[in-house]
């Protein structure tokens, strides 16, 4: 499986700033920032036991 490089890290965040703009790139890590929070949070919290009964 290839790895990316600094060149093609590059090329990748020049597209992201074309597309979204300067302005909306704070907002866009922010949020990314948010979800990875979030999702390990959720992977490292145990699963909770229900114990509430079906019938």
């Amino acid at each position: 499986m290839p790895t990316i490089g600094f060149w093609e890290l590059i090329l990748i965040l020049l597209i992201v700033l074309l597309v979204f703009g300067a302005a909306k790139l704070p907002e866009i890590g922010r949020a990314l920032g948010k979800g990875i929070r979030e999702f390990k949070k959720a992977t490292n919290e145990p699963e909770k036991k229900d114990d509430t009964p079906r019938g």
